[in-house]
């Protein structure tokens, strides 16, 4: 599915930042972030993001405790990235879909955070928390029970990051065999079209006629993400409606 990806360059060990006036955790955490960015959680380690920062291992401990510790505040930074707020007379539907899109921004800026985030045990720092009651809040006033706005929540991000894992699976490929997708589909191509043009997929038959590069991540997000808000919006409105009187 083709779109731009985030930098996938390797950050070196041998070429570490001059170090600033002092150690901070804001600066771990900066470091740590762009090294993910560039190479994912694997590769990330104490001892790389101090030699990044031009420190000694065992000085970063006095800010963060370990690399768990160092992923959990990494988590609650980049969700803190964003500060515009929706307009506060949107509609529930409205407020949603900001959610939803700044959820996907997320993962597409730092494609690493899906596999901390997509887990029944997630980080929970302030940053993450916000994001929730503000997805929470977009239903607030329609007279759901708690705990089935909390559940709108999870249904909304749980869609988003189901999209995310093509969006994060095409960055890895990508740095893993050096290969966009555009380029590894057009290698595929004509063993899929020699397939199709038996005539057994009539359907593939047409898509193809019609639209040859039908892999736009982005689009097909959008489509699914307002596929799910439809249906929503037929349950909110089985939920809200008056009672009828005989």
């Amino acid at each position: 599915m083709s779109r731009p990806s985030p930098a996938i360059a390797p950050v070196p060990d041998e070429a570490p930042q001059p170090p600033a006036e002092g150690l901070s955790v804001q600066r771990i955490v900066a470091a740590a972030i762009a090294m993910a960015d560039a190479e994912g959680l694997d590769g990330l380690s104490m001892r790389r993001v101090a030699t990044r920062l031009g420190a000694g291992t065992m000085s970063l401990y006095r800010y963060v405790p370990g690399k768990d510790a160092l992923i959990e505040l990494m988590v609650d930074a980049v969700h803190g990235e964003e500060r515009q707020a929706p307009p506060a007379d949107a509609g529930w539907r409205v407020l949603l879909r900001y959610a939803a899109r700044r959820e996907w921004r997320l993962y597409s800026r730092h494609p690493w955070l899906l596999q901390t985030v997509a887990t029944t045990r997630p980080p929970f720092g302030p940053n993450v928390l916000t994001e929730l009651e503000r997805t929470m809040q977009a239903m607030d006033g329609l007279g759901l029970a708690p705990v089935i706005t909390h559940w709108v929540a999870i249904a909304v991000s749980a869609q988003v990051q189901g999209a995310a894992l093509l969006l994060v699976s095409e960055v890895e490929e990508e740095r893993r065999t050096g290969r966009t997708t555009l380029q590894w589909r057009a290698d595929k191509m004509p063993a899929i079209r020699e397939i199709i043009d038996t005539g057994q997929f009539p359907m593939l038959t047409r898509l193809l006629e019609e639209q040859d590069d039908v892999a736009d991540i982005d689009a097909w997000f959008e489509f699914s993400l307002n596929r799910l808000l439809d249906g929503l919006a037929v349950f909110v409105e089985s939920e809200t409606r008056p009672p009828r009187t005989l």
